[in-house]
């Protein structure tokens, strides 16, 4: 998958939030650690260091959400952490994301943290990033 690719899924799936440019997803990419997973119908960029992975952006289209492609490229991520000596894995989701936060609470993730004003949604408001965690094995 494309940049370009990634940040049009992007767009259409991250509804209130700003969506990544394909010029952010190449930058991201172009960092020592960072990767990229996909799938033709979503995709998820993480950055992997020393032992702990940290889940910049996950999307899928709108069309095939809850079809198990995000819980696939979840699912290859966690296993391809392992494999690297990863024991934790990290990320930040809107507050009000209540559907992500489902998603992320049902493959195991917990709440550690907020960061107050986090993100800058569509409409030009703020909303706070609700940072959760999971344990590896």
């Amino acid at each position: 998958m494309t940049p370009a690719g990634f940040a049009a899924i992007m767009d259409r799936a991250y509804v209130q939030m700003r969506p990544w440019s394909a010029q952010d997803i190449t930058d991201t990419l172009a960092a020592k650690h960072n990767m990229m997973l996909h799938r033709e119908t979503g995709g998820l960029i993480a950055q992997l260091v020393a032992d702990e992975c940290e889940i910049l952006a996950l999307a899928t289209e709108p069309m095939t959400q809850r079809q198990g492609v995000a819980s696939s490229l979840l699912s290859e991520l966690i296993t391809l952490a392992h494999k690297q000596g990863v024991t934790r894995i990290f990320l930040e989701v809107a507050n009000g994301n209540r559907s992500a936060r489902a998603f992320y609470a049902a493959h195991g993730f917990a709440p550690v943290g907020q960061r107050r004003a986090y993100y800058t949604l569509r409409d030009g408001t703020k909303d706070d990033a609700v940072l959760l965690s999971l344990a590896i094995a």
